[in-house]
Protein backbone atom coordinates (compact mmCIF):
# COMPACT_ATOMS: atom_id res chain seq x y z
CA UNK A 1 0.00 0.00 0.00
CA UNK A 2 1.15 3.56 -0.59
CA UNK A 3 2.24 6.46 1.52
CA UNK A 4 -0.14 9.38 1.04
CA UNK A 5 1.59 12.72 0.55
CA UNK A 6 0.75 16.17 -0.88
CA UNK A 7 0.40 16.24 -4.67
CA UNK A 8 3.35 18.51 -5.46
CA UNK A 9 5.84 17.50 -2.74
CA UNK A 10 9.35 17.14 -4.28
CA UNK A 11 9.74 13.68 -2.72
CA UNK A 12 6.93 12.39 -4.95
CA UNK A 13 8.95 12.28 -8.16
CA UNK A 14 12.00 10.85 -6.37
CA UNK A 15 10.04 8.00 -4.82
CA UNK A 16 8.12 7.25 -8.00
CA UNK A 17 11.45 7.09 -9.83
CA UNK A 18 12.51 4.38 -7.37
CA UNK A 19 9.33 2.41 -8.14
CA UNK A 20 7.91 3.16 -4.67
CA UNK A 21 4.13 3.34 -4.52
CA UNK A 22 3.01 6.81 -3.43
CA UNK A 23 -0.53 8.12 -3.50
CA UNK A 24 -1.40 11.78 -3.95
CA UNK A 25 -4.10 13.40 -1.85
CA UNK A 26 -6.34 13.69 -4.92
CA UNK A 27 -6.35 9.95 -5.54
CA UNK A 28 -6.62 9.04 -1.86
CA UNK A 29 -9.82 11.08 -1.45
CA UNK A 30 -11.66 8.46 -3.52
CA UNK A 31 -10.83 5.58 -1.13
CA UNK A 32 -13.05 4.68 1.83
CA UNK A 33 -10.43 3.26 4.22
CA UNK A 34 -9.07 5.53 6.93
CA UNK A 35 -5.34 6.16 6.46
CA UNK A 36 -3.05 6.33 9.43
CA UNK A 37 -2.34 9.96 10.26
CA UNK A 38 1.37 10.48 10.91
CA UNK A 39 2.82 13.86 11.79
CA UNK A 40 6.48 14.37 10.87
CA UNK A 41 8.27 17.08 12.85
CA UNK A 42 11.29 17.73 10.65
CA UNK A 43 14.08 19.45 12.60
CA UNK A 44 16.82 18.70 10.08
CA UNK A 45 18.22 21.58 8.01
CA UNK A 46 18.08 19.49 4.83
CA UNK A 47 14.30 19.30 4.86
CA UNK A 48 13.67 17.74 1.44
CA UNK A 49 16.37 15.06 1.87
CA UNK A 50 14.99 14.05 5.27
CA UNK A 51 11.39 14.04 4.02
CA UNK A 52 12.35 11.70 1.21
CA UNK A 53 14.39 9.36 3.41
CA UNK A 54 11.61 8.90 5.94
CA UNK A 55 8.81 8.61 3.42
CA UNK A 56 10.80 5.93 1.62
CA UNK A 57 10.70 3.86 4.82
CA UNK A 58 7.08 4.62 5.65
CA UNK A 59 5.85 3.75 2.17
CA UNK A 60 6.86 0.08 2.11
CA UNK A 61 3.99 -1.32 4.17
CA UNK A 62 0.48 -2.67 3.40
CA UNK A 63 -0.98 0.44 5.05
CA UNK A 64 -2.13 3.76 3.67
CA UNK A 65 -0.42 6.55 5.57
CA UNK A 66 -1.29 10.23 5.46
CA UNK A 67 1.85 12.28 6.17
CA UNK A 68 1.67 15.84 7.46
CA UNK A 69 4.83 17.91 7.84
CA UNK A 70 5.42 20.08 10.89
CA UNK A 71 8.01 22.83 11.39
CA UNK A 72 9.03 24.97 14.34
CA UNK A 73 7.48 28.43 14.23
CA UNK A 74 10.08 29.69 16.72
CA UNK A 75 13.01 28.82 14.42
CA UNK A 76 13.91 30.36 11.09
CA UNK A 77 15.11 27.64 8.71
CA UNK A 78 17.94 28.80 6.45
CA UNK A 79 18.61 25.74 4.25
CA UNK A 80 15.25 25.41 2.54
CA UNK A 81 13.21 27.75 0.37
CA UNK A 82 10.50 29.62 2.30
CA UNK A 83 8.07 28.62 -0.43
CA UNK A 84 8.63 24.95 0.39
CA UNK A 85 7.85 25.51 4.06
CA UNK A 86 4.79 27.62 3.30
CA UNK A 87 3.44 25.09 0.81
CA UNK A 88 4.03 21.82 2.62
CA UNK A 89 4.57 22.51 6.33
CA UNK A 90 2.23 23.42 9.14
CA UNK A 91 2.98 25.02 12.48
CA UNK A 92 2.02 23.72 15.89
CA UNK A 93 -0.74 26.30 16.25
CA UNK A 94 -2.29 24.87 13.09
CA UNK A 95 -2.33 21.26 14.34
CA UNK A 96 -2.73 21.54 18.11
CA UNK A 97 -6.46 20.75 17.96
CA UNK A 98 -5.96 17.67 15.80
CA UNK A 99 -5.17 14.05 16.68
CA UNK A 100 -2.72 11.65 15.07
CA UNK A 101 -1.95 7.97 15.07
CA UNK A 102 1.79 8.62 15.04
CA UNK A 103 4.38 11.35 15.51
CA UNK A 104 7.97 11.20 14.23
CA UNK A 105 10.52 13.72 15.51
CA UNK A 106 13.79 13.84 13.58
CA UNK A 107 17.28 14.60 14.73
CA UNK A 108 18.80 18.08 14.59
CA UNK A 109 22.39 19.39 14.40
CA UNK A 110 22.18 21.06 17.82
CA UNK A 111 23.40 18.30 20.14
CA UNK A 112 26.39 20.35 21.35
CA UNK A 113 23.99 22.88 22.84
CA UNK A 114 22.29 22.47 26.19
CA UNK A 115 18.64 21.68 25.59
CA UNK A 116 17.53 25.00 27.07
CA UNK A 117 19.83 26.90 24.70
CA UNK A 118 18.11 25.56 21.57
CA UNK A 119 15.97 28.42 20.29
CA UNK A 120 12.87 26.27 19.80
CA UNK A 121 13.20 24.21 23.01
CA UNK A 122 10.09 25.65 24.69
CA UNK A 123 8.01 25.06 21.58
CA UNK A 124 9.33 21.51 21.31
CA UNK A 125 8.42 20.82 24.95
CA UNK A 126 4.92 22.08 24.24
CA UNK A 127 4.66 19.62 21.34
CA UNK A 128 5.91 16.80 23.56
CA UNK A 129 3.25 17.61 26.17
CA UNK A 130 0.55 17.88 23.52
CA UNK A 131 1.52 14.45 22.18
CA UNK A 132 0.51 12.83 25.48
CA UNK A 133 -3.16 13.38 24.62
CA UNK A 134 -3.21 13.94 20.87
CA UNK A 135 -0.86 11.24 19.51
CA UNK A 136 -1.04 7.50 20.05
CA UNK A 137 2.57 6.49 19.32
CA UNK A 138 5.74 8.60 19.02
CA UNK A 139 9.02 7.73 17.30
CA UNK A 140 12.03 9.94 18.14
CA UNK A 141 15.28 9.92 16.15
CA UNK A 142 18.86 10.85 17.24
CA UNK A 143 18.79 14.30 18.91
CA UNK A 144 15.01 14.14 18.88
CA UNK A 145 15.31 10.92 20.90
CA UNK A 146 17.72 12.55 23.36
CA UNK A 147 15.41 15.54 23.75
CA UNK A 148 12.39 13.31 24.37
CA UNK A 149 14.36 11.23 26.89
CA UNK A 150 15.13 14.39 28.80
CA UNK A 151 11.59 15.74 28.66
CA UNK A 152 9.60 12.60 29.43
CA UNK A 153 12.03 10.67 31.65
CA UNK A 154 14.57 13.26 32.90
CA UNK A 155 17.45 11.26 31.39
CA UNK A 156 20.38 13.55 30.44
CA UNK A 157 22.67 13.53 27.45
CA UNK A 158 26.45 13.58 27.76
CA UNK A 159 29.15 15.02 25.53
CA UNK A 160 31.31 12.47 23.72
CA UNK A 161 35.11 12.91 23.55
CA UNK A 162 34.83 12.58 19.75
CA UNK A 163 32.02 12.30 17.25
CA UNK A 164 30.22 8.95 17.04
CA UNK A 165 30.45 8.67 13.28
CA UNK A 166 30.02 5.57 11.17
CA UNK A 167 28.06 2.32 10.93
CA UNK A 168 28.03 0.23 14.09
CA UNK A 169 27.01 -3.33 14.92
CA UNK A 170 24.15 -3.80 17.40
CA UNK A 171 22.89 -6.92 19.10
CA UNK A 172 19.35 -7.73 20.16
CA UNK A 173 18.69 -7.21 23.85
CA UNK A 174 15.02 -8.16 23.61
CA UNK A 175 14.59 -10.39 20.58
CA UNK A 176 10.93 -11.09 21.44
CA UNK A 177 9.90 -7.48 20.85
CA UNK A 178 7.67 -7.10 17.77
CA UNK A 179 9.62 -3.93 17.04
CA UNK A 180 12.61 -6.00 15.89
CA UNK A 181 10.70 -8.91 14.37
CA UNK A 182 12.75 -10.15 11.42
CA UNK A 183 16.02 -8.56 12.61
CA UNK A 184 19.23 -10.56 12.44
CA UNK A 185 21.00 -11.26 15.73
CA UNK A 186 23.52 -8.59 14.73
CA UNK A 187 22.24 -5.56 12.85
CA UNK A 188 23.85 -2.32 11.70
CA UNK A 189 22.88 1.32 12.01
CA UNK A 190 24.54 4.60 11.01
CA UNK A 191 25.31 7.10 13.79
CA UNK A 192 26.38 10.72 13.48
CA UNK A 193 26.34 12.60 16.78
CA UNK A 194 28.46 14.35 19.39
CA UNK A 195 26.45 13.31 22.47
CA UNK A 196 25.00 10.15 23.99
CA UNK A 197 22.37 8.83 26.39
CA UNK A 198 23.84 6.19 28.66
CA UNK A 199 22.66 2.63 29.06
CA UNK A 200 22.79 2.66 32.86
CA UNK A 201 20.49 5.70 33.03
CA UNK A 202 17.96 4.04 30.77
CA UNK A 203 17.81 0.66 32.51
CA UNK A 204 17.51 2.40 35.88
CA UNK A 205 14.08 3.63 34.75
CA UNK A 206 11.47 0.89 35.05
CA UNK A 207 9.35 2.57 32.37
CA UNK A 208 11.97 1.99 29.65
CA UNK A 209 13.53 -1.04 27.99
CA UNK A 210 16.55 -1.37 25.72
CA UNK A 211 15.78 -3.30 22.53
CA UNK A 212 19.15 -3.15 20.71
CA UNK A 213 22.60 -2.18 21.95
CA UNK A 214 26.08 -1.57 20.54
CA UNK A 215 29.26 -2.12 22.53
CA UNK A 216 30.66 0.97 20.80
CA UNK A 217 27.67 3.24 20.09
CA UNK A 218 25.60 2.29 23.15
CA UNK A 219 21.80 1.94 23.14
CA UNK A 220 20.39 2.23 19.64
CA UNK A 221 16.70 1.34 19.99
CA UNK A 222 14.76 1.90 23.22
CA UNK A 223 11.04 1.93 23.94
CA UNK A 224 8.73 2.73 26.79
CA UNK A 225 7.09 -0.25 28.46
CA UNK A 226 3.66 1.12 27.57
CA UNK A 227 4.71 1.16 23.88
CA UNK A 228 3.86 4.81 23.37
CA UNK A 229 7.42 6.15 23.06
CA UNK A 230 10.16 4.78 20.77
CA UNK A 231 13.72 6.10 20.71
CA UNK A 232 16.24 5.50 17.93
CA UNK A 233 19.64 7.03 18.67
CA UNK A 234 21.10 6.47 15.20
CA UNK A 235 19.90 7.18 11.68
CA UNK A 236 18.49 4.01 10.09
CA UNK A 237 16.74 6.20 7.50
CA UNK A 238 20.06 7.44 6.06
CA UNK A 239 20.77 6.93 2.37
CA UNK A 240 23.88 5.04 1.26
CA UNK A 241 25.80 8.30 0.73
CA UNK A 242 24.56 10.44 3.64
CA UNK A 243 27.61 9.81 5.84
CA UNK A 244 29.83 10.38 2.80
CA UNK A 245 28.25 13.77 2.16
CA UNK A 246 28.71 14.72 5.82
CA UNK A 247 32.34 13.58 5.74
CA UNK A 248 33.10 15.39 2.45
CA UNK A 249 31.44 18.56 3.76
CA UNK A 250 33.51 18.55 6.96
CA UNK A 251 36.77 17.82 5.12
CA UNK A 252 36.05 20.65 2.67
CA UNK A 253 35.50 22.95 5.67
CA UNK A 254 38.96 22.05 7.01
CA UNK A 255 37.63 20.13 10.01
CA UNK A 256 39.70 17.44 11.71
CA UNK A 257 37.38 14.47 11.45
CA UNK A 258 37.97 10.73 11.32
CA UNK A 259 36.75 8.55 8.45
CA UNK A 260 33.30 7.12 9.30
CA UNK A 261 33.76 3.76 11.00
CA UNK A 262 32.88 0.56 9.09
CA UNK A 263 31.50 2.50 6.15
CA UNK A 264 33.99 2.62 3.28
CA UNK A 265 35.54 -0.65 2.05
CA UNK A 266 38.98 -0.91 3.72
CA UNK A 267 38.41 2.61 5.11
CA UNK A 268 39.14 4.06 1.69
CA UNK A 269 36.99 7.19 1.16
CA UNK A 270 37.61 7.04 -2.60
CA UNK A 271 35.56 3.81 -2.77
CA UNK A 272 31.79 3.49 -2.83
CA UNK A 273 30.24 2.99 0.64
CA UNK A 274 28.58 -0.36 1.32
CA UNK A 275 25.06 -0.34 2.80
CA UNK A 276 24.68 -2.77 5.72
CA UNK A 277 21.60 -1.33 7.40
CA UNK A 278 18.85 -1.10 4.77
CA UNK A 279 16.88 -4.27 5.61
CA UNK A 280 16.66 -3.72 9.37
CA UNK A 281 15.91 -0.04 8.82
CA UNK A 282 12.88 -0.95 6.74
CA UNK A 283 11.76 -3.55 9.27
CA UNK A 284 12.01 -1.01 12.09
CA UNK A 285 9.59 1.42 10.48
CA UNK A 286 7.30 -1.30 9.15
CA UNK A 287 7.09 -3.02 12.55
CA UNK A 288 6.47 0.26 14.37
CA UNK A 289 3.64 1.19 12.02
CA UNK A 290 2.10 -2.28 12.06
CA UNK A 291 2.37 -3.45 15.66
CA UNK A 292 2.36 -0.18 17.58
CA UNK A 293 0.29 2.17 15.44
CA UNK A 294 -2.09 0.36 13.09
CA UNK A 295 -2.96 -2.53 15.43
CA UNK A 296 -3.14 -0.37 18.55
CA UNK A 297 -4.56 3.05 17.73
CA UNK A 298 -8.36 3.52 17.90
CA UNK A 299 -10.22 3.83 14.62
CA UNK A 300 -11.84 6.99 15.94
CA UNK A 301 -8.95 9.26 16.92
CA UNK A 302 -11.26 11.22 19.21
CA UNK A 303 -11.00 8.23 21.56
CA UNK A 304 -7.30 8.95 22.20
Amino acid sequence: MPVRIPDALPATSTLEGENIFVMTETRAMHQDIRPLRVLLLNLMPTKIVTETQLMRKLSNTPLQIEIELLRMASHEASNVAPEHLETFYRTFDEVRKERYDGLIVTGAPVEKLDFEDVDYWNELCNIFEWSRTNVYSCLFICWGAQAAMQHFYQIPKYDLPEKMFGVFAHRLMKSTSPLVRGFNDISYMPHSRHTEVRYEDIVANQNLEVITYSDVAGPSIVKSTDSRHFFVFGHPEYDHDTLKREYDRDIAAGMDIEIPVNYYPEDDPTREPVVQWRAEAQLLYTNWLNYYVYQATPYDLNEL
